[in-house]
């Protein structure tokens, strides 16, 4: 009966020293600062690596991330409104359309890519891929190949808006029609990062990723002259030429984007539930050498300093993060 008594006592105790390591541990998942990011799912790897970095400095703070085409992100704020501190988008037009000034008061754009035609060595024609030979290709009967939905992820649009830009610069009347006649529409995903594990899995032959993406994964690409590639600002006049038709804010209403150079955008939500924790996040994300340079080390080059539409915008930032930007001119 004794040694139950010190047995029961002994596992008391051992409970109630474990009870007390938890209440004052500083960053126990009850007492650590959530704070809530939509992002591109193009900007999965990278932010995960500044999650993991911001993290160790700050462990009171937990970044919760969920990622996705950035139109749908942003509909997550607008139509479902949910909650939500931070939205990063592949498309800073899409945070200018969908999300100011109802949602959020500034967008700063941070980060550019380039659209690639990602393959592997498994792929139908492999070994013929090359910038002379891809739209010949992707219009080879068998030949499987895809990109996102246009209504959810920018790198949708922009895949039809190359195919549009290469019709034209190549001066092959008819090619935008007659590779989308090639891609049944169970090759559009939701996202572009799902074709990743589509081409991976040798289910899909080609497939329309940002070049970050395709560095990231280690995949096989072809890059694109900049008169096609969505990445030069220098070529907007002839990128304008390219437009595409996806949703718009009401069922059953289309809206037409025009091509224009890939910039992304981030924003702070007016109704950030975690605000003070956001921007120290934003702050880090920013920075030359914190954020900024771990896009560069991941193959997507940054804006550095990002910058702001005007300075009337600029104000509207918080104080904080007045510092990292700069206005565009």
């Amino acid at each position: 009966m004794k040694m139950n008594l010190i047995r029961i006592s002994s596992l008391f105790l051992g409970m109630l020293m474990l009870s007390a390591f938890i209440c004052s541990s500083p960053a126990t998942a009850q007492s650590r600062t959530p704070v809530i990011i939509f992002h591109a799912g193009s900007l999965t790897v990278p932010l995960a690596a500044m999650e993991k970095a911001f993290e160790a400095a700050h462990p009171d703070i937990d970044i919760l991330r969920e990622g996705g085409g950035s139109r749908k992100c942003a509909r997550k704020i607008s139509d479902l409104h949910k909650d939500c501190d931070i939205m990063a988008s592949a498309d800073f037009s899409v945070i200018d359309r969908m999300l100011i000034p109802d949602y959020a008061s500034w967008n700063v754009r941070f980060a550019t890519n380039q659209m690639v035609l990602c393959y592997t060595d498994s792929s139908a024609f492999a070994k013929e891929v090359a910038p002379e030979t891809w739209t010949d290709i992707l219009g080879r009967k068998g030949v499987v190949w895809g990109h996102s939905d246009p209504n959810l992820d920018p790198c949708g649009y922009r895949a039809l808006m190359v195919l549009q830009l290469a019709e034209k610069a190549f001066t092959q009347p008819g090619l935008y029609d007659r590779l989308l006649a090639n891609r049944p529409l169970a090759n559009v995903r939701p996202k572009a990062v799902e074709l990743v594990a589509m081409l991976e899995s040798g289910v899909m032959d080609y497939a329309w990723e940002y070049l970050s993406v395709a560095v990231q994964h280690k995949l096989k690409f072809l890059t694109l002259p900049q008169e096609i590639n969505l990445s030069s600002y220098a070529q907007e006049s002839f990128y304008k030429q390219a437009r595409v038709a996806v949703s718009g804010k009401k069922p059953g209403e289309t809206i037409e984007l025009q091509g224009k150079s890939i910039t992304y955008g981030v924003t702070l939500l007016d109704q950030a539930p975690n605000r003070k924790a956001a921007i120290m996040f934003l702050d880090y994300m920013l920075n030359p050498e914190g954020g900024l340079k771990i896009l560069a080390e991941m193959g997507q080059p940054p804006i550095a300093p990002a910058r702001v539409a005007g300075q009337e915008m600029l104000t509207k930032l918080p104080s904080e993060l007045q510092k990292m930007v700069t206005v565009d001119k």
